[in-house]
């Protein structure tokens, strides 16, 4: 299997950086580079209405999108649970 081009949106570059500890940014930015080899791994949901995925890190959630056919995962927001789907 190929491995996927990671891209991370300007935006959720900012989420990551505002993030409250620095244990909390290093968990979140592992699990992201992780999905260059498996980008759906256990423990993903496809949300509904929207051709988006979402993993969880402890109380945040890594919301992003997979396209196969050019093999790349963009993450377009890191957010708390609370505000992640608004």
């Amino acid at each position: 299997m190929a491995k996927y081009r990671v891209f991370i949106k300007r935006s959720a570059q900012k989420e990551i950086r505002d993030l409250p500890t620095k244990k909390t940014r290093r968990a979140v930015v592992a699990r992201i580079q992780a999905l260059a080899d498996d980008p759906r791994p256990h423990g993903c949901t496809k949300l509904t209405g929207a051709d988006k995925y979402r993993i969880r890190q402890g109380t945040y959630r890594i919301l992003y999108t997979i396209d196969d056919d050019s093999i790349v995962v963009s993450v377009v927001r890191v957010a708390h649970r609370s505000a992640a789907y608004r």
